[in-house]
């Protein structure tokens, strides 16, 4: 009846039930809560869902991004209404098993325990030394008789058989602990080195015992839960600690990029004053000349004038003033502009972009090993010393101008002063004395590079690395880029624009734009394989890319068993010879590079001179699967 009267409302509460559902965990509601798009959730599954999350939260249903973590309110009237839903569900699981209990009492009723006496009425009680059950006609005895004080009497039990020995017919008296089993009082003869106690106190210690466990098991139950506490905690300082530090990395990185912006603005600044400087001379020079001009022509219009005179008396004076007035002819002075400061502004640009790539290259290769140190922040590799920790000052402007006198080769970029520009003008470059001299006496210094022993040479070592955003994808760097190989397969490199896309080449990290530079190279396989050196400006794509090609650049190629040079696509045939070791010298003031082959006694294999104009990359060339060079 209660299933029946319950029936016509079963279709609401399932709809209701539906809609009371946890969209997470697909259960009715738990402290339920609602998110700013409308939509409700278990407390608990959605902070599970937004563990770990510094940002983009969004509603798990309707993916509806918010700005910041919404301040979560507890749904009071989807809570009672969740309660109620409960409750009557309750009852009638409730109701449900109390009549699963009233069938179970039912069959229980049918079979009672009779007497093993009169096998009529029922038993009322049960003797454990006869092993038989009694209806209260046939207990008399044991209640009257003196014979059957002793005996053991309790509740009717069924199976009283399966309370016996086995072996020796007797009812179970003793519980053996080291076997756990229950025996005869003939069974202790076979058990005289265990521990065996009567039931009765056997039963006192298990149940002693599995309440003890019980206590145990609900200790533990609270230290896993205060355990998940601990790490739910811990994990929400971790989530914490590295938001600010992601903020602090990006407000560095912001002050990276404005002092690197302000040196680009006082590097363009000084080239656009000088542009302003001597495009107001040229202007100026164009004004003279234009005066000059019109006064030319005035002085041509009176002449043709003074043709036209008809009376010969004004004609003669006007011819005789015209032939006094004289005229210069245009004069053009020489403007130069100031190379000094375009060289060193140029130069100071060249020195900030190679010392970003080594700092950047450094960290790249020393992260691995860095082991972080909780509560300590420590300064990116390659930072100036005089930088202090972060997070113990708030980047901003203001540090701007205390850093850019730690760039280096930039204090003539100081602006509003204009005495700093005159050194520049007044002393001459290391370049410019270099290539004087190299200009003077180019044959004695290649000679007297040729004639240095290799120890005098690796005075001028080069520490030189590959760099990937340049390699062709059939390119593999290896060894801390020093090692270059074929790969077989596309290595699928990032897209960069300095990347050669039809010819499987590379080139070095550094680059030289002026001084003596020394670097060796180990051919292991020498059949397809090119060293050289090349502009910055190489193209990286077309068959103009591949070394020696085009006028940016000057290599040595290996081909089969013939060896030749290249240069600006003309190629020389050299005599054949024998190396696994190729150094290269670059004299950038000197305007000349050497190819030599490494042993006892240096052998030139070929030389190139040239003016070079931009700054100078180690290039490498690799066409065969086998070939494999190495970077000393």
């Amino acid at each position: 009846m209660a299933a029946m009267s319950r029936s016509p409302a079963e279709p609401g509460l399932a709809g209701l039930e539906e809609e009371l559902t946890c969209s997470i965990c697909l259960c009715l509601f738990r402290s339920p809560v609602t998110v700013p798009c409308g939509h409700n959730f278990c407390a608990s599954c959605l902070e599970l869902s937004w563990a770990g999350l510094s940002g983009n939260f969004s509603c798990p249903q309707c993916r509806a991004t918010f700005a910041g973590r919404p301040q979560l309110q507890k749904n009071t009237v989807l809570c009672r209404v969740v309660e109620q839903l409960r409750g009557r569900a309750g009852d009638e699981e409730e109701e449900e098993e109390e009549e699963a209990a009233a069938a179970v009492g039912c069959e229980g009723e049918d079979t009672p325990v009779y007497c093993d006496s009169c096998q009529l009425a029922p038993a009322v009680q049960t003797c454990l030394t006869c092993t038989a059950s009694f209806c209260p006609e046939h207990l008399q005895p044991h209640r009257d008789s003196p014979a059957f004080r002793d005996h053991q009497l309790c509740p009717p039990l069924r199976d009283l058989q399966q309370r016996k020995c086995a072996k020796h017919s007797k009812i179970f008296e003793f519980f053996c602990s080291e076997h756990g089993s229950c025996i005869c009082s003939l069974c202790l003869l076979g058990h005289k080195l265990c521990h065996a106690s009567p039931l009765h106190i056997a039963k006192a210690n298990a149940e002693s015992a599995l309440k003890r466990k019980l206590m145990e098991l609900h200790n533990r139950s609270e230290s896993a839960v205060r355990a998940m506490n601990t790490v739910k905690t811990n994990q929400s300082q971790a989530a914490e600690t590295l938001s600010r530090k992601k903020d602090l990395i990006r407000s560095e990185f912001l002050e990276i990029k404005a002092v690197i912006e302000e040196t680009e603005n006082q590097a363009l600044k000084l080239i656009a004053d000088e542009e302003k400087r001597v495009c107001n001379k040229y202007d100026y020079i164009y004004g003279i000349l234009s005066s000059k001009k019109n006064e030319i022509q005035s002085l041509r219009d009176q002449v043709e004038m003074a043709l036209t005179e008809s009376d010969d008396i004004l004609f003669l004076k006007r011819a005789a003033a015209l032939q006094r007035t004289s005229t210069k002819d245009a004069f053009v002075p020489v403007i130069e502009m100031d190379q000094n400061l375009i060289h060193d502004t140029y130069h100071s640009a060249i020195n900030l972009k190679d010392i970003v790539k080594l700092s950047v290259t450094h960290f790249k290769e020393k992260k691995p090993e860095v082991k972080p140190i909780p509560g300590k922040t420590r300064a990116p590799p390659g930072a100036s010393p005089h930088r202090t920790i972060a997070g113990k000052r708030p980047p901003g402007p203001q540090h701007t101008q205390k850093i850019l006198p730690q760039t280096p080769a930039m204090p003539q970029m100081e602006p509003d002063t204009k005495e700093k520009k005159k050194p520049a003008k007044l002393a001459p470059t290391m370049g410019t004395v270099n290539a004087a001299a190299a200009a003077a006496s180019a044959k004695e210094l290649l000679d007297s590079f040729l004639k240095k022993s290799r120890e005098e040479l690796l005075q001028y070592a080069a520490n030189i690395t590959l760099d990937c955003n340049t390699a062709h994808n059939k390119v593999m760097l290896s060894e801390r880029y020093t090692r270059m190989s074929v790969s077989d397969t596309p290595l699928n490199y990032n897209q960069h624009p300095r990347r050669f896309t039809d010819c499987s080449q590379v080139l070095g990290f550094q680059c030289f734009k002026r001084g003596i530079h020394y670097w060796e190279v180990e051919l292991q396989q020498n059949s397809f394989c090119g060293i050289g050196i090349c502009y910055g400006s190489m193209e990286r794509q077309g068959p103009e890319s591949r070394l020696g090609r085009n006028s940016s650049s000057w290599c040595i190629e290996w081909f089969n068993s013939k060896i030749s040079s290249w240069h600006n696509d003309v190629e020389k045939c050299l005599p054949n010879v024998k190396a696994t070791k190729i150094g290269v010298l670059l004299h950038c003031d000197g305007g000349f590079v050497i190819f030599m082959a490494v042993g006892e006694k240096h052998n030139l294999i070929y030389k190139f001179k040239a003016q070079f104009t931009e700054a100078l990359y180690p290039a490498f060339w690799l066409f065969s699967s086998g070939t494999v060079l190495t970077l000393c």
